[in-house]
């Protein structure tokens, strides 16, 4: 995959989802995202940890958690909406458009599927309007492995998902339809509003706009 392609990728997603998090109300910053357990503070407080964080002490952070990077996301997010107003929290991300940023093993690619799956844990979860291209969705199916599933912890047995907007499917079995982007939100865990999907299997993956899913 193209390094340039993913790079000018990953800065206009965050451009975008600044300009989505500038519009949002006070109470739409307090208002439960597609994670479980966090409001939308907790995901841009997330989103923009590493822009906080050097190496050495993301190193330190895990050992506190004793390697679990779920525990360490948590608290970290926690802490820091908690010592962080919301426009500061704004300002990380404006600032940091550009940042190089890449996750351990996810190169610029991992980089970019972090900043999507976490703005579309937000606008999903509030029904905003807001939809990255699918040209952008599209390079993060198209590096998506049976690892990644994996490590989503998500069971597609029996299950073929179908983008109804994209050349893409993976998995056999029963055809799950819907957008790519809401089959991205499938493979990440997270339980999306049911009018979404299509097939017989769309009740395994629907449930309320806000729960399921993982911190990663």
């Amino acid at each position: 995959m193209d390094e340039g392609t993913l790079r000018e990728a990953v800065v206009a997603e965050r451009r975008e989802l600044a300009g989505m998090l500038g519009e949002l109300t006070t109470e739409q910053w307090g208002a439960p995202s597609l994670c479980a357990g966090w409001r939308v503070r907790e995901v841009v407080a997330h989103i923009t940890m590493p822009f906080r964080m050097s190496v050495a002490q993301f190193g330190l952070e895990m050992a506190k958690a004793r390697g679990n990077f779920d525990r360490m996301a948590d608290r970290m997010a926690r802490r820091d909406t908690a010592r962080l107003s919301d426009a500061r929290l704004l300002a990380s991300l404006r600032d940091n458009v550009e940042h190089p940023w890449r996750p351990p093993g996810g190169g610029t690619a991992g980089a970019l599927s972090h900043d999507v799956i976490h703005g579309l844990d937000i606008s999903v979860a509030l029904g905003l309007p807001r939809r990255p291209p699918v040209e952008r969705i599209g390079l993060i199916l198209g590096s998506m492995r049976d690892r990644n599933v994996r490590y989503f912890g998500t069971d597609l047995t029996g299950v073929r998902l179908e983008a109804t907007d994209l050349d893409w499917h993976l998995g056999d079995g029963e055809p799950l339809r819907g957008s790519a982007r809401d089959l991205l939100l499938v493979i990440c865990g997270r339980r999306i509003p049911a009018e979404l999907l299509e097939g017989t299997q769309a009740p395994r993956y629907a449930g309320r706009s806000a729960g399921g899913g993982d911190f990663s």
